[in-house]
């Protein structure tokens, strides 16, 4: 580079490509009108809105008990209250669903469940991220507005009486 003379000045200038710069090489232009950048929700998958102690909002329900929530699927109920006390079966109908990903959220604290548990959900090509389930309820949202094929089956221990 040569030194600048005086009264030079070296600010940089955009200029347009020479005519014969492949088209791969230009520049992207922008848009001039404007754009929409939030996602507006698919109305068959439910959202989790909200949660506390004990509970978790999906829509306008609040949900006191295990949970599994998918495409199209909201069964309030699902499975048990403990990993300790989750079957096999108890996996069985997400296969059905269709989803790349299962989170299973395992109440207050993360805790792995056996791997005998997530055999036809594994052999059905089915991810399995496991955490606790307040981790999961909001992984589960944000998969779902990136349009992910994604389920989360979410565990609320019992209430106290």
């Amino acid at each position: 580079m040569r030194p600048l003379e005086a009264g030079q000045n070296r600010s940089l200038r955009c200029t347009e490509p020479p005519p014969d710069t492949p088209a791969c090489h230009r520049r992207p232009t922008l848009p001039t009108h404007p754009v929409k950048l939030h996602q507006t929700p698919r109305p068959t998958i439910p959202l989790i809105t909200g949660f506390g102690d004990g509970y978790l909002q999906i829509g306008e329900r609040r949900v006191t008990r295990s949970v599994l929530i998918g495409p199209g699927v909201l069964r309030e109920d699902w499975g048990r209250s403990a990993l300790a006390q989750l079957t096999s079966d108890d996996f069985a109908d997400i296969v059905a669903m269709q989803v790349q990903i299962l989170l299973l959220g395992t109440g207050p604290n993360q805790q792995f469940p056996h791997p005998s548990l997530l055999r036809t959900l594994i052999a059905a090509g089915i991810g399995v991220e496991v955490m606790d389930t307040l981790a999961a309820a909001r992984t589960y949202n944000i998969l779902v507005a990136e349009g992910r094929a994604v389920a989360a089956a979410l565990l609320l221990p019992d209430a106290a009486p």
